[in-house]
């Protein structure tokens, strides 16, 4: 239930546009991987997607009493940053090898500057594991607050297959410098739009 609604709530509270929402396969396994401003963007992009979305969020979230319950009522799992946080890794490998969507922030963390941030290959290894698409996403949150709920965008990008790349340290670092240059293309437009 909190599933279909978190998102519409979300959607009212960032007066936002989405564009491309058709790209997002409506079947099958894929990582959605977007940049990251605000703690409204994990339900703004739930609330564009014609699907839902399992999203990684950091541990400390879920250990949050009310917070963390939530949280995990919605799909979301928490990961361990900056370490190998095997367990996720694994569960986010299920759901995407059994036809889910896995939505990963490349970043790692909410960038502070108004830019997306370098990204970290860590989310990509899903998509290259276990052969699914990546479907970018280009946000501009940035700002956004409960007191100033500013106009916000969210670009879907197209799916991209990264079947061609090896799957070790080379190929997850060429893929978070292929899929990151298409995020940042997407969040241009997203500003451009907002």
């Amino acid at each position: 239930v909190g599933r279909m609604f978190v998102p519409r709530i979300a959607v009212w509270l960032a007066p936002a546009a989405g564009y491309g929402v058709d790209r997002v396969p409506l079947a099958g396994g894929g990582v959605v991987a977007a940049n990251h401003f605000s703690g409204i963007d994990h339900p703004l992009i739930g609330g564009f997607s014609p699907r839902t979305i399992y999203f990684l969020a950091k541990a400390e979230l879920m250990e949050v009493p009310v917070v963390g319950r939530s949280l995990r009522s919605l799909g979301v799992f928490g990961v361990r940053r900056g370490e190998g946080d095997r367990d996720a890794l694994r569960h986010a490998r299920e759901l995407a090898r059994e036809g889910n969507l896995v939505g990963v922030h490349l970043e790692g963390t909410r960038q502070r500057f108004g830019h997306p941030g370098p990204m970290h290959p860590g989310g990509l290894m899903i998509a290259l594991q276990e052969g699914v698409p990546v479907i970018p996403c280009g946000l501009d949150t940035f700002g956004w607050s409960p007191k100033n709920r500013r106009k916000c965008a969210v670009v879907w990008g197209e799916p991209m297959e990264l079947d061609g790349l090896p799957r070790n340290r080379k190929g997850y670092a060429e893929a978070a410098e292929v899929v990151g240059a298409e995020i940042v293309r997407l969040w241009r437009l997203a500003a451009e739009a907002s």
